[in-house]
């Protein structure tokens, strides 16, 4: 398993090494004592997976404290393309976005600290999306950002007449709206 860094501190590509012959593949998905020590001490508490279809259009999301929640996301079929923002005032990627697109070819995975806003659009017919979060789901603590708002200026690679979103995420505020609670820890 490859720990790549990212320009935004924290934010972390990982690169299984999968083993595949004529039967199909196998791949370590998660390892504690590997993940661990390359990136610190995360103790996952929930599993989540979704399916969508092309076009189909989550985020972009986070939890508020005490209940922010660092993430580990993954592709198992299909193609996406995953976006995160930087919401951690002091940062240098303050108000930045990353994105980067996972498949279950490369099996690649995203390691999304505390303090990030998360989305992702299906760039397939179908996607299946799993992620690990280390802290449950709190309704309360529920927050978001629009996912075209302009100040953020993020390319999602289809046409806006072939997204599909909630109800809930269009109306969610722009950034300059949005009251930020997270700070940079170095």
């Amino acid at each position: 398993m490859n720990f790549i860094s990212t320009p935004f501190p924290g934010l972390f590509l990982i690169e299984p090494k999968v083993f595949g012959d004529q039967r199909g593949y196998f791949f370590e998905s998660f390892q504690q004592t590997k993940f661990d020590e390359a990136l610190g001490k995360t103790e996952f508490v929930q599993d989540n997976e979704s399916k969508s279809g092309l076009g189909v259009l989550r985020g972009l999301h986070f939890q508020k404290p005490p209940f922010s929640q660092a993430k580990l996301v993954r592709v198992i079929t299909g193609q996406i393309l995953d976006v995160v923002v930087d919401l951690r005032k002091g940062s240098p990627t303050f108000k930045q976005s990353y994105c980067i697109e996972l498949n279950d070819t490369s099996k690649q995975q995203l390691f999304i600290p505390r303090g990030f806003a998360h989305g992702f659009v299906v760039l397939s017919e179908e996607a299946i999306f799993s992620y690990k979060v280390d802290n449950l789901y709190a309704p309360d603590y529920d927050a978001g950002i629009r996912f075209d708002d302009p100040d953020l200026q993020i390319d999602w690679q289809l046409p806006a007449e072939l997204l599909q979103l909630s109800e809930k995420d269009r109306k969610l505020p722009l950034l300059s709206e949005t009251d930020i609670p997270f700070t940079f820890q170095q």
